[in-house]
């Protein structure tokens, strides 16, 4: 049985991600940073699933996460980078502490994580790496600059390390989600959605399991020569 981790559980869409894999038959490490609850009922929606405290954006919280994973599950095959942060407002509206934050989360987690992935899997010369970036990181988002920003520089990041470990037999691919049904959705009307929704060449929002079976195919042996990609799920929104 293969071991996933899968950082920012406790959200949408890497608890979908979670529920999609446990299906499949893998055993599952998902982390959460404050929302505890919510990952212990996810676990307990699972078949082999243990929840793990972590901040990503901190470089010893991610060392102890990989080390405790490691105690608990003996290795790590699959590592999926999903957890992250989002602000919407204008680049001078944000003080200091709120841009340190986002670029903290969204870039240097997803550089933090892969780090201690590569410790492992380097030495097994194998292994999966999944980055979750955004159609933002790809096109850029009015008043979302900075987490536009951190979301480019993951999809940069994803291929420069694609590279790096593709010797050692490891591959790594980003997934860049476009207009999904989450939470992060709520502030926005009915005619927002609406409107969403018709800009779609698809014609529709997409749903949090629309990623997750973006990243099952792209961890399974089916995409097993492809790396340093940037699989965009969303509908054709940003054609």
């Amino acid at each position: 049985m293969k071991t996933v981790l899968i950082t920012g559980a406790s959200g949408d869409i890497g608890a979908e991600i979670a529920r999609v894999l446990d299906k499949s038959g893998y055993a599952i490490a998902v982390t959460y940073n404050k929302n505890k609850e919510s990952a212990e009922i996810l676990c307990n929606e699972l078949s082999s699933a243990k929840a793990f405290q972590c901040d990503v954006s901190n470089f010893e919280s991610i060392k102890s996460l990989y080390e405790n994973i490691i105690k608990n599950f003996g290795k790590i095959d699959i590592v999926i980078n999903n957890a992250g942060s989002a602000f919407t407002g204008l680049l001078q509206d944000m003080n200091e502490s709120q841009i340190v934050n986002l670029i903290s989360t969204d870039l240097n987690g997803v550089i933090y994580s892969c780090r201690f992935a590569s410790d492992y899997m380097v030495k097994n010369h194998s292994g999966v790496i999944i980055n979750i970036s955004s159609i933002w990181g790809v096109v850029g988002a009015s008043c979302e600059s900075v987490y536009s920003a951190a979301k480019g520089g993951v999809i940069t990041f994803s291929k420069a390390l694609a590279k790096e470990l593709g010797p050692s037999g490891i591959r790594v691919n980003c997934v860049s989600p476009g207009v999904i049904n989450t939470k992060m959705l709520n502030c926005y009307s009915e005619d927002d959605l609406k409107a969403l929704s018709d800009e779609t060449p698809l014609g529709r929002i997409g749903t949090t399991k629309d990623v997750a079976n973006a990243v099952k195919f792209l961890i399974s042996d089916d995409a097993a020569f492809i790396t340093g990609q940037n699989l965009v799920v969303d509908g054709g929104i940003i054609l």
